[in-house]
């Protein structure tokens, strides 16, 4: 048979890896108890009766459970009453069975060492820990009289100590980025709620309310000129197919708009409502960022022309310089309203604040008695470090 031959059976992948929580704290409880067994083996080679066997391994399974079941859950409950109760509980389970089980018993203070600087402030708890490991070394002293008994038992605590800190403290690391993974991957998804919800209603709202205008429009052409009245049909159906188009890009998360289609656009919806556009536009070939950015301002200027003024007069500038763009629209008779309006306050204008400084630009909007003016200015080329950098010290 060929072993290169396919035999009719999905490849295998393996087992799934394990969440990380669960993995570091198998790595911390395989610690901990090969730690465990290397005492209770130490009782075991002693002549001690099967009581003082059941003893020691409660004693080793009490400590095994404060551990995993206290320490190495960061529970924030370390440094109350019930913390250092849970401490005095452990140091008596560490100290007490010495004089049972001797020098035996010697390893299994590193589990206190390294519990007190789990809970105490810094120095207290190194001043505890050294407090232990000299202990230790003066016990093991009594036991043997020997200094290298003596200073390997106070080497053999610290290592234990420091280990039983570490690993309880990754523990709670662990869980703490799992925790932080979670809150980064909700705000990317509230991020793209807020996207969603800006590019409905930069795109949409503009196409809806020309939509509304030309009906109104249509309506009062249809019987003094039916001609006319079907062209303005016409057109409300392509811009109600451009608006179809529009809610699939935005589904589909980008969406590039020509500023100077929007400039036509505009300057045929503003006509239709009745109010005189001047065009004056100075520009090349701008990069599509700008050139969607720009657009979008358009759009949102004029949403909020038609929706919130009664204007007769209305001035579009684009500019490009050697290093930036700009669009500038300027109305007359600003009314109250218009003040007050989700384009001119934190609704339209807070959106495209919030596209204009993905590149690094800027939107700024000026009250006049009797002008209403939004200007955007965007660089041609921009530092995207340096735009996230100035995005958060103006949020801040």
């Amino acid at each position: 048979m060929n072993p290169s031959a396919p035999t009719g059976r999905p490849p295998s992948r393996g087992l799934p890896p394990l969440p990380a929580p669960r993995l570091a704290m198998g790595v911390v409880t395989a610690v901990f108890a090969s730690i465990s067994l290397i005492g209770f083996l130490h009782v075991l080679l002693l002549p001690v009766s099967a009581g003082a066997i059941v003893l020691s391994f409660s004693c080793i399974a009490a400590l095994m459970a404060m551990q995993l079941l206290w320490y190495a859950r960061d529970n924030g409950r370390l440094r109350t009453p019930l913390g250092y109760g849970v401490l005095a509980a452990q140091a008596a389970l560490v100290y007490l069975p010495i004089l049972l089980f001797g020098q035996a018993w010697v390893g299994m203070p590193g589990f206190l060492a390294g519990s007190v600087l789990l809970v105490l402030r810094a120095v207290p708890a190194w001043t505890a820990f050294s407090l232990i490991v000299l202990s230790m070394g003066a016990i093991q002293w009594l036991f043997t009289a020997q200094p290298i008994d003596m200073l390997y038992t106070a080497i053999s605590t610290v290592t234990t100590g420091l280990v039983v800190y570490g690993l309880s403290r990754l523990t709670a690391l662990v869980a703490e980025v799992q925790s932080s993974r979670a809150e980064i991957a909700r705000m990317a998804v509230l991020q793209e709620r807020l996207r969603f919800a800006r590019d409905l209603h930069d795109l949409l709202g503009y196409s809806l309310s020309a939509i509304a205008l030309k009906i109104e429009l249509a309506h009062r052409l249809i019987e003094k000129s039916p001609k006319e009245a079907g062209d303005q049909l016409l057109e409300i159906l392509e811009i109600s197919r451009l608006a179809l188009s529009d809610a699939r890009t935005v589904a589909s998360g980008y969406r590039e708009l020509s500023l100077e289609e929007e400039c036509r656009s505009a300057v045929s919806v503003l006509e239709a409502a009745d109010i005189q556009v001047e065009l004056d536009a100075d520009h090349i070939d701008l990069p599509v960022q700008v050139s969607t950015v720009l657009a979008t301002v358009l759009r949102e200027g004029v949403t909020n022309l038609l929706r919130h003024s009664k204007a007769k007069h209305c001035r579009i500038t684009i500019r490009q310089g050697q290093d930036t763009a700009s669009l500038e629209i300027v109305n007359d008779d600003l009314a109250e309203r218009q003040r007050k309006a989700p384009g001119s306050g934190r609704g339209g204008l807070q959106n495209l604040s919030v596209r204009a400084k993905e590149i690094g630009g800027s939107v700024t909007v000026r009250h006049e008695p009797h002008e209403f003016l939004l200007r955007a200015e965007v660089p041609l080329r921009y530092d995207r470090h340096a735009a996230a950098r100035r995005a958060e010290a103006d949020s801040s």
